[in-house]
């Protein structure tokens, strides 16, 4: 097996012993029966589980991960075949007690963490923690939180699943030598503190290329012509001399709608026929994400964390808790066969039988993740609005996506009728396309952007000449590539195969929350920091921002899933290539350090220049000594108002922790007067205390007095 052992020998005994106290365990139940001890991960979990499994059963959560590699070090020995040196996670020393002690009382212990290779790896952490046998039948899993599932899973217990820890454990290793090796090279170019990971580099990288496709982008001109003929009947250029029509100029327009106007409009042909548009197939995580965001303005984090709420489990009004929805980290459209007997039984009873429609989807990669459902609700006869009452109004609404989605998926397909018509004038052409919904099959309670409006067209027939009432001019541009949302950053991160849809939400936030990107309106644009920080691993590290490259390590790191390779060989053939890369940048540390921007400042503390360097928070100055001096001061920014206090002048300031802007006097700490608001340096003549700007929408500046209720618009 691959899955890493020598670590867990070194700390604290092998394998074996671990065994041998778990059947000792076992025999002496057998004569003291106790209960049975079930982790979970989730004290919300927890909480609903024990009220299924009554009093025979204690059921505690681990919180998440219980052991992880150190944070201090890189905790992977690279000479011993990459071996991790896992230690017990700091702050969880009174939850490995408990858990321990609960587990030397019980009769037997089951290992119920979440489905997927996090969860598993938790279970044999766990099982390491505990002294069992990860080879015995210790681990439980539930797809969905109810009665019936939870009790049918405790019946068939397995054993953990070494492939699955081996690809948890695969990518923690891979992505801990990428993270602490590379964000040294960071510290010294740009910023300490910085940091470049594997999956988030490469992510990084598709934003900034979108950025530099907008920047290089130069419009061209190009003309919308149109017929109208009246009644909402319009018909575009779509042909000149039988070729695709593309006008670009207001001289090319004008030439012809000359030669328009010596001709006839006449009816070419009347093409009838109809079309069905089939259903979206459930959700998977990737598109659960997508639809949040395009529907409901959620952002991937704050959609990933109501999901896990649902799916943990809500208070319902005379009901009781249960879980709402099925397994949310799932890359598959896979649906049971009950849920789809449940579903055609709903949909029929509710909508009639027409409505019903025997549906199969296919999974992009169908060996992966297929152990899965889709995302889909737990019990499709809890519809949206009957449990209302009883959600928040975020909870409500991504239920009730789910819901309509999974609904709809089980449906028939939409039906249309459709025409097309051609009409010539000379050596010219016009298409107008119509269409009509003859059946309203799973658009009925599911809407999406690209639902498609009636567009008609009037019975007319082949030879008829049609009455022009204007022939539409319309200048336009091509527009550049939009900048990415976080629903097309998701998407093209799937279609990519980079990273995993269970991380976007964490990748995104990490991206945003160092400062290498930020939100503007909806849009996601890189910051002059992401710029820096991916210019440095073009530079260094090119396999690590590839996109390319990132995806084939993703198809190996899958392959350790599917136990066709041994984790260990992956991450040894990733690094031959990565310490090459390593090497060269280490010697290129000292053309980095003299590429520095000085600024005129020289540091108290050693007399030597500060440097301009770019951090969390923005620019600041740094000492060109480091590592010897690791002064460091704020880049101060003139306001040119003074203190009202002492005289002083109030300048810019940014928190240490917060990096949220505020305006206090240079005096400090001898006068602490500041202000969030910028101040005007014009006083409150009621109350005599600073004005500022107001960032509400109905005044322009405001008293800083918080009792004062001044305000100017």
């Amino acid at each position: 097996m691959a899955t890493s052992e020598k670590t867990t020998e070194k700390k604290s005994g092998t394998r074996k012993t671990a065994a041998k106290k778990t059947t000792a365990k076992k025999s002496s139940a057998k004569t003291a029966p106790g209960k049975t001890l079930l982790v979970v991960e989730s004290p919300s979990k927890a909480k609903i589980i024990g009220k299924y499994l009554g009093t025979k059963y204690k059921v505690l959560a681990s919180v998440g991960h219980v052991r992880d590699l150190p944070k201090s070090r890189l905790g992977v020995d690279v000479e011993n075949n990459f071996e991790p040196e896992y230690i017990n996670i700091r702050g969880k020393a009174d939850t490995i007690k408990e858990l321990k002690k609960e587990a030397q009382a019980a009769s037997k212990v089951l290992l119920a963490t979440d489905p997927d290779r996090e969860g598993e790896a938790i279970s044999w952490h766990l099982a390491y923690l505990l002294g069992l046998d990860d080879n015995s039948d210790c681990r439980v899993m539930f797809n969905e939180i109810n009665k019936q599932t939870v009790r049918d899973a405790i019946k068939e217990p397995k054993p953990i699943d070494k492939a699955l820890v081996d690809a948890q454990q695969a990518r923690r290793v891979l992505d801990r030598l990428v993270g602490y090796q590379i964000s040294p090279l960071l510290w010294k170019k740009v910023s300490r503190g910085l940091s470049g990971g594997r999956v988030q580099s490469a992510a990084l990288k598709l934003i900034c290329d979108r950025e530099n496709e907008i920047n290089a982008f130069v419009p061209e001109e190009y003309w919308y012509i149109a017929a109208d003929f009246g009644d909402g009947f319009i018909a575009e250029l779509n042909k000149i001399g039988g070729r695709k029509a593309r006008v670009t100029s207001a001289e090319q327009t004008e030439r012809i709608r000359a030669d328009l106007d010596g001709e006839q409009y006449i009816v070419k042909s009347v093409k009838e026929g109809k079309r069905q548009n089939k259903p979206y197939a459930p959700f998977t995580t990737s598109s659960l994400q997508q639809d949040a965001s395009i529907k409901l303005g959620f952002q991937t984090s704050r959609t990933m964390q109501i999901a896990q709420q649902l799916y943990e489990g809500v208070s319902l009004k005379g009901i009781g808790a249960r879980g709402l929805i099925t397994y949310i980290r799932t890359d598959s459209v896979r649906v049971s066969r009950q849920a789809k007997a449940m579903a055609g039984s709903f949909i029929e009873e509710r909508y009639g039988k027409e409505y019903t429609a025997n549906n199969f989807y296919s999974n992009k990669n169908k060996a992966m993740q297929d152990a899965h459902e889709a995302i889909r609700p737990s019990d499709i006869t809890l519809e949206p609005d009957m449990i209302k009452d009883s959600l928040t109004a975020d909870q409500f609404k991504l239920y009730d996506l789910i819901w309509r989605r999974f609904v709809a998926s089980q449906m028939a397909a939409a039906k249309y009728d459709t025409v097309t018509v051609d009409i010539e004038n000379g050596r010219y052409e016009f298409r107008a396309n119509g269409s009509r919904m003859t059946f309203d099959g799973w658009r009925k309670i599911y809407n999406t952007q690209t639902a498609e409006s009636e567009v008609t067209v009037p019975e007319i027939s082949v030879g008829e000449v049609l009455d022009l009432v204007r022939l539409i001019t319309e200048q336009k541009f091509t527009q550049p590539p939009a900048r990415y949302t976080e629903a097309s950053l998701v998407k093209e991160m799937e279609d990519k195969n980079i990273g995993r849809p269970s991380t976007y939400a964490s990748i995104i936030s990490v991206l945003i929350t160092r400062k290498y990107i930020k939100r503007v309106k909806k849009s996601l644009q890189p910051t002059k920091l992401g710029f820096d920080v991916i210019g440095i691993l073009q530079d260094y590290f090119a396999d690590i921002v590839d996109v390319e490259f990132t995806g084939e390590m993703e198809d190996k790191l899958d392959a350790i899933e599917l136990g066709d390779t041994e984790w260990q060989s992956v991450i040894a053939d990733f690094y031959k290539g990565f310490s090459k890369e390593l090497e060269a940048a280490d010697r290129e540390v000292e053309r980095i350090e003299k590429e520095v921007v000085l600024s005129d400042e020289v540091c108290e503390l050693c007399g030597k220049p500060m440097a301009i360097k770019e951090g969390r928070f923005g620019s600041f100055l740094a000492c060109t000594g480091y590592p010897e001096c690791k002064n460091t001061r704020p880049i101060i920014k003139s306001t040119g108002i003074k203190c009202p206090k002492c005289g002083k002048e109030i300048v810019e300031k940014r928190g240490r922790k917060s990096g949220k802007v505020f305006y206090g006097c240079s005096g400090y700490p001898e006068c602490d007067v500041s202000y969030w608001d910028r101040p005007t340096g014009r006083m409150c003549p009621e109350c005599g205390s600073m004005l500022v700007e107001s960032k509400g929408k109905t005044s322009r500046f405001k008293c800083s007095n918080p009792e004062c209720r001044y305000k100017e618009k």
